[in-house]
């Protein structure tokens, strides 16, 4: 029995799809309440005074939706991959730091396949036939991400044997075939299998009485081709397992060494099929659809409907076979006919299957000759010392630039404001937190306090949705408010307000960030985080929640700027000032630096000030559709990628505005879900100090000559070198920087505190 995957367009599409290709009817169309009252307030909100919009002289509005204007977003990310994996030949980094970067290129593919592609596919069947901005059918699409990930995977093959090759010759630990080993280690080999591995394994025959099993996502197994006790040719499969570690250390062996699980599963299946002749044994595997299918326009219980799909996305549809490279078409044609696959969804691997487990590898112990030196993320410029916290923030804003500084702050300030007598009520949004939160653990102490806790838990933050089911029922028992996301939108918003009595009045402490409450990730994420006791700002959070929780209606806002019911024309508005700007014999300049840039319209308007002479460098880490260097259109536009040791996540975004510079930072990426279908905030930065120090930042990723990377005009990337000049890593001067901030700040603090440890975050229940 095949899993079936018809092509008769009886699917269904997947959310992240439809969210990228919803139209201005689509939106008013959505039934969900929320969403309805949220568009209804962005309706009634004061019309404030914007520029007047500049038109192009060259080239019309109309003509800027070009085809040839546009890159395909699946083709455009699958180049950001290329560049992640290319980073694994670099011979200057770490061997196992390499390593690392193959095991994040194969961890990216399998998302991109379960989701991005296995959307696709949805469309497909579905019979949709439109096009996207870069002029490619859906079935166009599916077979150039075919071409082009077969190449990638390929290339990451031939790149994974050449990093294991390098660290055999530093002495590192060394991959064997079993026949390799001595013969202590195959008598060990063979103990291990028999105690540990056999008592676990399940063969399963197919034939006429035992249909192809199910198997699920991200699993490896074998499919075996033997002949049975009654001479007859016959197919079977043994799902290897996951619970057993994938890279067996052999202890007896003179030289740390390590043999993969399915190769001693493999010379040992005649222990599973007794009396049968084995003909051949070829690992494989499977990723799924694994997207979430959940109808918002009419359901009760947001936090039941999630549940239920999590159950069903383990059941997704195969959308890609990855199988060890042969010869054998027997088992080649088994598999594809069983799981109704098609030949550009199969990928013959010449090497090892799943890439992913050498993260663990990587992990082992005494693996630190092969290791970057641990990161330590520093005390922040901005607080040489913080005992209390609420008074420094009210002396003045707090900039924090993680990982390079301790995200330590961000803790403390929840977990004081959970303990502190004078504080009346919290409220916070989360998208990601770690699978430990010392936030959410200080959020349940004081709503435990009897502090006014609310907390909007996203519960369609894609692939955590299980992990903050679990975090909002946790809350809720402790007795906090928690709001379970928004029906139609995903709010991916960054923002904590603390209201405290104080001897003056109430007063409302705030911060906002560009990454997630993530204490975790926080260590490798480069984001930035703005805290804050200024009145407006308090005000604006205030508002901020009350739309969310309430029925309010959108305020003026003082500061804030909010997707869906304005971010947008705010950008506008900021990108026609600078044309205006140069059309009055000025200079306009912008640097924008976020992770991903799709949204058409977005880049249209880019188009028009490049045009109209605006300079415009972006820093664009993943997605990029906008087209540089063409002439006439978007010759005054530059794209650059940074990829390193740290994951560029922060969002940025600086205006020359003739002297009197504009700078915000932001939760949200150019994308059409951001803009349209996610509730994102955009904040400015208002202190010279600070700004000075961002523009800095943004000036050193500009003239990095180590993990950059120029985009052409033709989609293509292209290595920044130093040449004969100086190096210049971005993220090594900017860890430097911290490092040297730390020091001198340390200098200012009297002798009896600086022996005092630094706080630590808080590891609570």
């Amino acid at each position: 029995m095949s899993e079936s995957k018809s092509k008769t367009g009886a699917g269904t599409k997947r959310n992240v799809v439809a969210a990228e290709k919803k139209t201005a009817s689509a939106v008013k169309k959505a039934a969900a309440v929320v969403k309805k009252r949220i568009k209804s307030a962005a309706a009634n909100a004061p019309v404030q005074d914007k520029p007047t919009a500049v038109k192009a002289n060259k080239v019309s509005k109309a003509d800027l939706k070009r085809p040839e204007y546009f890159f395909n977003r699946e083709l455009s990310w699958l180049k950001f991959n290329l560049r992640v994996l290319r980073e694994a030949e670099v011979k200057t980094t770490p061997i196992l730091e390499r390593l690392k970067f193959i095991a994040i290129t194969s961890s990216n593919l399998d998302e991109f396949f379960m989701v991005r592609v296995a959307g696709l596919w949805d469309q497909y069947e579905n019979g949709v036939t439109s096009k996207d901005p870069s002029g490619l059918t859906v079935r166009e699409q599916l077979r150039m991400i075919s071409q082009a990930a077969h190449e990638q995977m390929k290339l990451e093959s031939k790149i994974l044997t050449d990093v294991l090759d390098d660290l055999k010759k530093a002495g590192g630990p060394e991959i064997k075939t079993i026949d390799a080993c001595s013969d202590e280690g195959k008598e060990w080999l063979e103990n291990y299998y028999q105690e540990v591995v056999y008592p676990v394994l399940t063969p399963m025959a197919v034939d006429a009485s035992r249909p192809f099993p199910f198997l699920g996502n991200k699993t490896l197994n074998l499919a075996v081709q033997l002949i049975t006790v009654d001479g007859e040719e016959s197919m079977s499969v043994v799902q290897v397992p996951s619970l057993l570690p994938r890279l067996i250390e052999i202890p007896v062996e003179e030289k740390r060494t390590f043999i993969y699980l399915e190769e001693l599963i493999t010379i040992h299946c005649k222990y599973l099929f007794r009396g049968c002749q084995i003909l051949d044994v070829v690992p494989f595997r499977l990723t799924r659809d694994s997207d979430l299918d959940v109808d918002e326009d009419d359901i009760e219980d947001l936090l039941r409907e999630i549940e239920k799909s999590l159950r069903q996305r383990k059941r997704g549809a195969a959308r890609r076979l990855e199988i060890a490279k042969t010869g054998n078409n027997s088992i080649k044609k088994f598999l594809e006919d069983n799981l109704d696959l098609t030949d550009e969804e199969i990928y013959e691997i010449s090497g090892p299957l799943d890439a992913t487990c050498f993260f663990k590898f990587v992990s082992l112990d005494k693996m630190w000759p092969w290791l970057h030196e641990p990161f330590v993320p520093q005390r922040p410029k901005d607080l040489p010392e913080y005992d209390n916290l609420f008074d420094r923030i009210k002396e003045k804003d707090i900039l924090l630039f993680h990982p390079y500084e301790s995200f330590d702050p961000v803790v403390k300030f929840v977990s004081d404001a959970a303990s502190d007598p004078n504080v009346l009520a919290i409220k916070q949004t989360l998208y990601r937190v770690s699978g430990n939160s010392p936030i959410v653990a200080a959020l349940a102490r004081a709503a435990e306090n009897g502090k006014q806790v609310t907390v909007l838990v996203e519960l369609k933050a894609r692939f955590d949705e299980e992990n903050n089911i679990l975090w909002a029922r946790r809350l809720e028992k402790a007795g906090a408010h928690v709001i379970y996301g928004l029906v139609g939108l995903k709010t991916h918003a960054k923002i904590i307000l603390v209201v405290r009595q104080e001897p003056d009045g109430i007063k409302r402490y705030v911060h906002l960030g560009t990454g997630n409450y993530n204490d975790s990730t926080a260590k490798l994420y480069t984001d930035m985080g703005l805290m804050t006791a200024n009145d407006q700002f308090g005000s604006d959070a205030s508002a901020f929640f009350n739309l969310l929780s309430g029925y309010s209606k959108a305020p003026v806002w003082n500061k804030l700027v909010m997707a869906p019911i304005g971010l947008r024309e705010k950008i506008y508005e900021l990108v026609d000032n600078e044309i205006r700007i140069v059309k009055e014999g000025g200079e306009g300049h912008i640097i924008a630096k976020m992770n991903s840039l799709l949204d058409q319209p977005v880049i249209q308007k880019l188009y028009e000030a490049s045009m109209a002479g605006v300079e415009i460098e972006l820093i664009v880490r993943g997605i990029c559709t906008l087209r540089p260097g063409l002439e006439g259109i978007s010759d005054n536009i530059t794209v650059r990628s940074i990829v390193g040791r740290q994951l560029e996540h922060s969002r940025i975004f600086w205006f020359a505005n003739n002297g009197d510079e504009q700078l915000f930072m932001s939760s949200a990426d150019w994308m059409p879900r951001n803009l349209n279908d996610r509730v994102e905030l955009f904040f400015p930065v208002e202190n010279e100090e600070h700004i000075l120090r961002i523009k800095s930042i943004l000036q050193l990723y500009l003239e990095d000559n180590v993990g950059a990377h120029m985009m052409q005009s033709n989609g293509n990337y292209r290595r920044v070198v130093a040449g004969k000049g100086k190096e210049i890593s971005s993220q090594s001067i900017l860890y430097e920087q911290a490092q040297l901030a730390a020091a001198e700040n340390m200098e200012k603090i009297p002798m009896e505190q600086r022996l005092r440890p630094a706080p630590r975050q808080e590891d609570e229940e």
